[in-house]
This record gives structure tokens, sequence and C-alpha cells, in this order.
């Protein structure tokens, strides 16, 4: 285990640090302490090593992660796995606006709340929330899954494309061309697993689905101003 004080060494030196790993380095398990809130922390790693994380942290913590699994053992301010590429992300307490933006694959699991805007225009991420979200959560989603265990907010899925989003609780509103949609069993089959990778006590037959209604794929006059 690397224990890195990032109060004492510095944002830049951890960054620099994690960078270096290479695939078959033997450093593989860090742990990051007193990060005090500190922002792009663990940005742009790209090998298979594990990250904890001991307390909250700023803006972009983990973005554009690829391979690597971090841990934050505490909340994340905005734009936490921002453009992840792969491997896992868990964040224990609650997650601020722009979770998962963007993200382009690997897994984000939040075990607390997300703030608004939670998975916006994601594109393959696999976004677990045990918590609720708040509004305009999965704007112009393009791919990828959202699992919501408790409610969300307004505008839920507004002018998405293809994710599909799975939500236990009340959904304040659904964005433009979002419906409710059939759940299928090749849907409970993907639930059932996404909720054990998250780590989720909750059963899929509890959930319902939302996804596009495909009526903004092309123009349409009648909704021009």
């Amino acid at each position: 285990m690397q224990t890195y004080d990032l109060e004492a060494d510095g944002l830049r030196g951890l960054n620099a640090s994690l960078h270096a790993q290479a695939q078959d380095t033997n450093q593989t398990a860090w742990e990051i302490v007193n990060p005090k809130g500190s922002h792009a922390i663990a940005v742009g790693l790209d090998a298979p090593i594990e990250v904890s994380v001991k307390g909250s942290t700023g803006y972009y913590c983990a973005g554009m992660n690829k391979q690597a699994t971090i841990h934050v053992f505490g909340s994340a301010g905005p734009g936490v796995a921002e453009n992840m590429m792969s491997g896992t992300v868990i964040v224990e307490g609650d997650a601020s606006q722009c979770a998962g933006a963007t993200g382009n694959g690997g897994t984000l699991i939040i075990k607390g709340n997300a703030s608004s805007r939670c998975g916006i225009s994601m594109k393959g991420i696999d976004i677990i929330v045990h918590g609720s979200i708040g509004h305009m959560s999965a704007f112009m989603a393009q791919s990828g899954n959202l699992v919501v265990c408790g409610d969300a907010g307004e505008a839920l899925g507004d002018s998405l494309y293809e994710a599909r989003l799975f939500v236990r609780g009340s959904v304040k509103s659904l964005g433009a061309d979002c419906v409710e949609k059939e759940m299928r069993p090749e849907h409970l089959t993907l639930l059932a697993e996404l909720l054990d990778r998250g780590g989720c006590d909750a059963k899929p037959e509890d959930f319902k689905r939302y996804g596009s209604a495909r009526q903004l794929y092309n123009f349409n006059i009648d909704n021009a101003y």
C-alpha cells in the first residue's frame, strides 16, 4: 500500500505519481489521506490500480478514469468520474451535480444521493445511485444505464437517445421525449446484474424503466417556433 499525504505533498505530485504507473506496476494499491475537498484528485488514470481517498473531494475527482478503481470514502464535488472511459468509481457519500457526465464506459457507484444533471450526456457508462437524483438527470443521455434506488427530480431524461433509466421511487417529471417503457425479462436480468454490481439491496421488480420515445430523432415542423 502506497500512502500519499495530499496536504503535505501536493496534488501535482500525487497525479504525476499515479500517471506514472504502468500496466505491470507492482504499486497497485494507493491510499490518499487528507484530501480536504481538493479538486481534480486522481484524474486521467490509465492503469489497473486501486486508489482509496480517505475523505471528501472537490470537483472532477476521477475524471477521465481508465482501468483504475477509485474509492472515495466521503462525498464528491461536481463532475465526479466525468468523461470516464472504464474502471470503477465508488463514492461512499453524496455526489454533487453532473456526476458521471459524458461517461463513455465503466461503472460509477454513488452510495448516497446525486445532485442535478447526474449522467448528463452519458455515452455508455453505468451509473448506480443508492439514493435519489436531482433535476435534469440523464439530459441528452446517449447510451448506458442509470439506476436510481430512490427518487428522481424534474425533467428526467430530457432529450435522451438510447440510454436506459431505471428508477425505483417517484419521478417528479419526465423531460422532452422521455417516456415510461415496458420492463421486459431482458431488462430485469440486466437490472439485477447492475444492482448486484452496485451492492444495492433492491429488487428489479420494484423499478420502472424509462427511455426515449424517439420523436426528436428527425425534424418536425410542429416543434419549430
